[in-house]
């Protein structure tokens, strides 16, 4: 239920003016603190972790985020208010009011009603005309971007009226043709001017350039021939999707007008980000933790990836900040053509709160080294010092 959830903003412990950035590095600490994989077993740290992804889903999409902003989590509930007060003409109920015409806004819409073409002639609005766009969000997972997924997105519609079937008449009765401009929506006008008559073609206004005249609309689209309705679709992903990417459906928009072809569905794409991988490009980036015995004594590392667990061997003597290669192990490329590579950055952890015994054992080990750093040397000079003559050289 809506009204046992806690606030989003909350949730991610962010205020409702922190920018996208802000919403994306409190996601990515509660990700890496709740995620799975560091939590096995732990059925709280899970639950955390999908409260976490849905406040993100949420305040990382601009449009879902300013319906939230006003009508809290109704505002992006889809079993609320008929898609959540989504886009389109629905929305709110009660079929379509008299303040607007739908067939007007339609005619906009898709181009037609109300403007010229060259030399002062009209398009003709019953010629073919391409649907229009629908646009939707989609958020999903760093892996899913990487491997491409299939997601289901819901999306408001426009569709010829199941009631008139499109014709926009009540039951039993038929559109008649206008007998103002005999059906063609166009009507020629003669004007006297200083150069001789001229001819121009106008929409009718009588008909409002549809050719056909409506006496007893239909009362479920009140004369437009058109309603709006929700659906939920399914769209494939392609792998190697990045953030802020759209995917284009062709033909899944609204219903091309006079026999003209479907509009397009362009689906904008949000990313989650990943408690672990950082994406450069193709390639990926993550750091991975090793005490300062297994850096000088080398180890037996499981490397996180995008397919699983890998086993390493952590050469002996590797030192802080070194960088390994994976190849092959990145992001699928958009083309298809191979896959990026995963860097592994070694991030050398210095113990803290040692023990007595653990200071004199490192003491006793310092004092066998034989290789130290110059500025560790004692040979009477300050640190400063040393700094200070050794930039000296450069003078």
């Amino acid at each position: 239920m809506a009204e046992n959830k806690r606030d989003y903003y909350e949730v991610l412990g962010v205020s409702k003016s922190a920018s996208d950035d802000e919403i994306k590095k409190a996601y990515r600490k509660l990700a890496k603190q709740y995620h799975p994989d560091l939590n096995p077993g732990d059925a709280t740290a899970e639950a955390k972790f999908k409260e976490a992804n849905e406040a993100y889903e949420v305040l990382s999409d601009s449009e879902k985020k300013a319906r939230y902003d006003q009508y809290g989590h109704a505002g992006v509930d889809p079993n609320f208010g008929a898609g959540g007060f989504g886009g389109g003409f629905g929305g709110f109920g009660g079929g379509f009011g008299d303040a607007f015409d739908l067939g007007d806004i339609l005619g906009g819409m898709f181009g037609f009603g109300g403007g010229s073409g060259f030399g002062g002639r009209q398009q003709n609005p019953n010629a073919p005309r391409k649907g229009s766009t629908i646009q939707t969000n989609v958020t999903i997972s760093f892996e899913e971007a990487a491997k491409g997924c299939k997601k289901k997105v819901n999306i408001t519609k426009v569709e010829r009226c199941s009631e008139c079937n499109g014709s926009g008449a009540a039951k039993g009765t038929s559109p008649e043709t206008c007998q103002t401009c005999g059906g063609r929506g166009q009507v020629n006008v003669q004007q006297r001017t200083p150069f001789g008559v001229m001819s121009t073609t106008r929409q009718c206004t009588n008909c409002g350039g549809k050719g056909k005249i409506v006496k007893s609309p239909c009362s479920k689209c009140r004369g437009s021939g058109l309603q709006s309705k929700n659906q939920t679709v399914e769209v494939d992903i392609p792998a190697g999707i990045d953030d802020r990417q759209a995917l284009n459906v062709r033909g899944g928009g609204n219903p091309g007008v006079n026999g003209g072809p479907a509009g397009d569905l362009r689906v904008n794409v949000n990313v989650r980000p990943h408690p672990f991988f950082e994406r450069d490009g193709f390639d990926v980036w993550c750091e991975v933790n090793v005490t300062y015995a297994q850096a000088a004594l080398g180890d037996t590392l499981y490397i996180p990836t995008l397919d699983g667990k890998v086993k390493y061997t952590l050469p002996a003597g590797t030192q802080p900040g070194e960088i390994f290669r994976f190849r092959n192990r990145g992001i699928q490329q958009l083309s298809g053509k191979g896959r990026g590579d995963q860097f592994v950055k070694i991030i050398v952890e210095v113990p803290k709160n040692l023990t007595q015994k653990q200071k004199d054992l490192l003491r006793d080990f310092d004092n066998t080294l034989t290789n130290k750093p110059k500025n560790n040397i004692d040979d009477g000079t300050t640190v400063g010092e040393e700094k200070k003559s050794f930039f000296d050289r450069f003078k």
